[in-house]
């Protein structure tokens, strides 16, 4: 058992696997994370967490907690600006994957030759589907903010026979382990936004 400040203790129940342990957390994770826990850096930040992070290093439209990460991409979106794409007639819906540990690697050989990622929970809701459907009907097209978005646009699409014109995702749940690399056909996604990465990433 691992003691964590004041009252606060963690114990590990499964011995290590791929470098992850799982561990009991009293009195319970969030409570703990909250009291002695950092906003987690990206590595290429070269800096500690501070306290102004803990608003600054997260999305204005982050509504649940379970990511490892916040997904970077979303970071310049402020309400003034989704307020600004809402006058020009650009819709804005929401989709949640909850980033895991997996983030903070660097891809290996192995991820590679098998053609899967770590795997992330992620959910649709209806009225994102549904709005992504009305896109389609009128001719938009669908840009996702960033490739935590995409990833999960694509994991809620089912796949598609070459040459016909990308689908809406179906609402729900699930986990992926989506790969997206050449010679990859996008199922929902027409275009993508992103931010900060590594130098030299191809994204």
């Amino acid at each position: 058992m691992l003691t964590i400040g004041e009252g606060a203790s963690a114990t590990v129940v499964d011995e290590a696997v791929d470098g992850v342990v799982r561990v009991e957390v009293a009195p319970d994770p969030l409570t703990v994370m909250a009291r002695h826990g950092a906003p987690p850096l990206p590595p290429y930040l070269r800096r500690e967490a501070d306290a102004a992070d803990l608003e600054r290093y997260q999305t204005v439209y982050a509504r649940t907690q379970g990511s490892a990460a916040a997904p970077t991409a979303g970071l310049h979106f402020d309400e003034p600006l989704l307020d600004a794409l809402r006058a020009a007639g650009i819709g804005f819906c929401t989709v949640t994957l909850h980033v895991g540990l997996g983030t903070f690697r660097p891809l290996r050989e192995e991820d590679v030759d098998r053609g899967e990622l770590h795997a992330e929970p992620w959910e649709v809701p209806a009225e994102t589907s549904e709005q992504i459907a009305r896109t389609r009907a009128a001719g938009g097209r669908i840009v996702a903010v960033g490739t935590t978005s995409a990833r999960t646009l694509e994991a809620a699409t089912t796949a598609r026979p070459r040459g016909d014109a990308p689908r809406a995702p179906a609402p729900g749940t699930g986990v992926t382990r989506l790969f997206v690399r050449p010679p990859y056909a996008f199922r929902a996604v027409d275009a993508l936004i992103t931010n900060f990465h590594l130098p030299g990433a191809r994204c």
